[in-house]
């Protein structure tokens, strides 16, 4: 019996997704076709135009794309680190080669673009502002700054619906419209959400931008709806505490990536930054603010 097409699309769908999460965890290897077809499930001789269909781009040009976005990420975050060592953490195999392909891709030399305000970014879709010069983030209308603070995670099953495009008030309308919703028709209770961010809008053009709206489930659980499953993985994250409202949390990311991070002597490393929505998080619809923890993924330098 074939399945029916929403269940198939879902299967392909979920593949996909495991394919583009491999990629970034291992961005320092050769990542080549046939073993990216073994990650999906699918042949190697059709993976490639499976994946063009699916994602709009050749295998290779998503690759050189995410290599590049992350190995931008690392240069503002890891001032400390050379040039050469960031080429080789996204997998190219010398500093002149990844200094062409950044050029070609940002306008400018890797070195010259680090040195560069965040703000001067023309990809920037929140049009924030960054924090204080203490790398603490400090909410407009509130006097005192929040720390951010090191704490280590448990892995979380968790159900997940994929949002694409520009973040803000899209975005915003997917969670109100599309995954509460879906949400209450789950008969989870009181549980943990998250809004995974793949792709930081100060690099990725808005119509490639991905989120994903999660619930914590149980093991158990089976999706339906439209939902897929993932793990997101626990270890150690930095967090800040954040209230406010869409506008403003930009900034609090802005605050902790260029900030915070490059004076803390850690490193982000391959898993993705997420905001954790605790069972008692708070959101008010008159006024759109809302309460949560921002969490990004450290390592030792």
């Amino acid at each position: 019996m074939k399945p029916a097409p929403n269940t198939s699309r879902r299967q392909y769908e979920a593949r996909m997704h495991r394919v583009q999460a491999h990629i970034d965890r291992h961005l320092d290897a050769p990542l080549d076709l046939e073993a990216l077809a073994g990650v999906a499930h699918f042949s190697p001789y059709h993976f490639h135009r499976l994946f063009l269909a699916w994602t709009g781009q050749t295998l290779g040009d998503y690759l050189a794309r995410r290599r590049l976005e992350k190995a931008a990420q690392r240069l503002r975050g890891q001032p400390d680190s050379t040039v050469l060592s960031i080429a080789l953490s996204v997998g190219y195999g010398s500093a002149e080669a990844f200094t062409r392909a950044f050029k070609a891709r940002f306008g400018l030399p890797p070195t010259q673009w680090r040195n560069l305000d965040q703000a001067d970014s023309n990809l920037d879709q929140a049009g924030t502002e960054a924090g204080d010069e203490d790398g603490l983030f400090r909410n407009p209308d509130e006097g005192d700054p929040v720390n951010v603070r090191l704490i280590d995670r448990p892995p979380v099953r968790m159900g997940y619906l994929r949002y694409h495009g520009a973040y803000g008030p899209a975005l915003g309308r997917f969670w109100a419209e599309t995954f509460n919703p879906w949400l209450a028709t789950q008969n989870l209770g009181a549980v943990a959400r998250f809004g995974i961010g793949h792709d930081d809008p100060s690099l990725v053009a808005p119509e490639l931008c991905r989120y994903d709206c999660g619930v914590a489930v149980p093991d158990d659980w089976v999706p339906s709806g439209g939902a897929l499953v993932t793990e997101l993985p626990g270890g150690r994250y930095a967090a800040l505490d954040f209230e406010g409202t869409a506008a403003d949390i930009g900034a609090a990311w802005q605050a902790m990536m260029g900030r915070w991070l490059p004076s803390s002597g850690l490193q982000l490393d391959a898993r993705p930054c997420f905001e954790h929505y605790g069972p008692a998080a708070k959101f008010d619809y008159r006024t759109g603010v809302f309460d949560c923890e921002l969490c990004i993924p450290v390592a030792p330098l």
